[in-house]
């Protein structure tokens, strides 16, 4: 399975502590979300972030690393402009202590205030792509 990675993971050496088995295949860009970092980066609406597409079948080991299971961040499906798709992993900007000057992060920024974190991250999905270079 291909992963857009755009924080730590990015680092061989990093992803070596988390993963037994990856692999690399390029650069890429997730266009419509971009890059904000709090304790650790996560993505908000707009602009575009660049990053690595990783390869692995330990999805599991990802999840834990990432902390969906905390809240911390969910995995989503995004389409890849060649025709395919990647996961992502996009973090709650609140557990994360995104500075309050990004005005985006609030979590009912153009967003109904009801809705749950992960049907928020839904909607701004919509238009989102992964572009490999």
């Amino acid at each position: 399975m291909e992963y857009f990675v755009y924080g730590t993971l990015t680092d061989p050496a990093v992803a070596s502590t988390v993963l037994d088995e990856f692999s690399y295949c390029g650069p890429a860009t997730l266009e419509g979300l971009h890059r904000v970092d709090g304790a650790y980066p996560t993505l908000l609406p707009g602009g575009s972030t660049d990053g690595r597409l990783l390869v692995t079948d330990e999805v599991a080991a990802l999840d834990r690393y990432e902390g969906v299971d905390r809240g911390l961040y969910v995995r989503v499906t995004v389409p890849c402009t060649d025709g395919g798709t990647v996961e992502t992993y996009v973090g709650h900007p609140d557990r994360l202590d995104v500075p309050d000057e990004c005005p985006d992060a609030a979590p009912e920024a153009g967003r109904n205030p009801e809705a749950s974190f992960e049907e928020r991250v839904s909607e701004a999905l919509e238009g989102v792509v992964v572009r490999p270079a």
